[in-house]
């Protein structure tokens, strides 16, 4: 596969500087990436072009103190390590990146990106489906002529992941914001806060309540909630993976939201809600919540699955 790089050339004067003075300590991160990620294949000529095309990035971005010592002084060599070799088009490299981890609960970074755009889109499943996937596809692909791919411009100075996440989430309120067609990617990372809750008192007592809601629910409850949700899956799907009628699925479904939705408004009338449409705050905020909840995890619907003698549909895994 042919390298997809920066459109820009790098510096001729960072090159230089990597080869002409800082060769030693190059070398010792170079093989110390081929130490810890021994699957993943990078050669030295490519690593070296890396190196100075992220410095340069690193160069252009930072006000003050932009030696190389200060760049290498706070670089996560492993996480840009993975970044170079899936612009290299390595397989492996791909592999370890959709089996990052993020987040409070651990999850899976697919995982975390969905959560994000269940919070940017509320009650829009095709759009949050489609935000993510649109973000995988430019991740070495630009989104328009002439631009850089997302993972280009990495320089290794923050953790892979979560600098992801930040893009991922930066991108999307651009284009909330200006819905006149499509923006570029944030050439910088720095993050921008989602729009806050019109009384933040409410968010909190809605977590609360949904958390104290979900506890409640039986483990069968907890797998029929997490494969509609996180997987996607429709009624008859969740019905033929588990072995019971298509009609019990969508009853106990029907009998989960209507429970969920009574236990969480109870707590918030008691509270003293006087907005108008709770059930409709309820829906908006619960997919958020659901996509960060440790029961509800990758890796707790597996266990669940697996105690039962069931795996997940392949297709499933793949969509995930």
């Amino acid at each position: 596969m042919t390298p997809l790089l920066m459109s820009k050339k790098v510096p001729t004067r960072a090159a230089e500087q990597l080869t002409a003075g800082q060769g030693p300590r190059t070398k010792l991160i170079y093989h110390f990436c081929r130490m810890q990620l021994p699957g993943i294949h990078v050669g030295a000529a490519k690593f070296d072009e890396h190196m100075a095309r992220t410095y340069a990035i690193y160069r252009a971005k930072s006000e003050a103190d932009n030696s190389w010592e200060k760049y290498l002084d706070n670089f996560y060599p492993l996480d840009w390590f993975i970044a170079c070799a899936c612009l290299e088009g390595e397989a492996a490299a791909w592999d370890r990146l959709f089996a990052a981890r993020a987040g409070r609960t651990d999850c899976l970074l697919v995982d975390a990106l969905r959560a994000r755009a269940v919070r940017l889109y509320p009650r829009d499943e095709e759009r949050q489906d489609s935000a993510v996937t649109e973000f995988w596809s430019h991740l070495i692909v630009s989104e328009t002529p002439g631009s850089i791919p997302v993972l280009a411009r990495y320089d290794g100075e923050r953790p892979l992941v979560p600098w992801l996440i930040r893009v991922f989430q930066n991108w999307h309120i651009s284009q909330i914001r200006n819905q006149a067609g499509m923006h570029a990617l944030p050439e910088d990372d720095v993050s921008l806060p989602l729009n806050a809750e019109p009384d933040g008192r409410w968010h909190e007592a809605f977590c609360l309540a949904a958390r104290a809601a979900i506890e409640q629910l039986s483990e069968t409850e907890l797998l029929i909630l997490g494969l509609r949700l996180r997987y996607r899956l429709s009624q008859r799907e969740v019905a033929s993976l588990l072995g019971v009628h298509e009609g019990t699925i969508s009853r106990q479904t029907t009998h989960l939201r209507d429970r969920c939705l009574e236990e969480i408004s109870r707590r918030l009338l008691a509270e003293g809600w006087t907005g108008d449409d709770l059930s409709s705050f309820v829906l908006n905020e619960m997919g958020g919540l659901l996509m960060d909840e440790p029961r509800l995890s990758a890796d707790q619907l597996a266990r669940m699955l697996k105690a039962r003698g069931k795996l997940l549909p392949s297709e499933a895994i793949s969509g995930h």
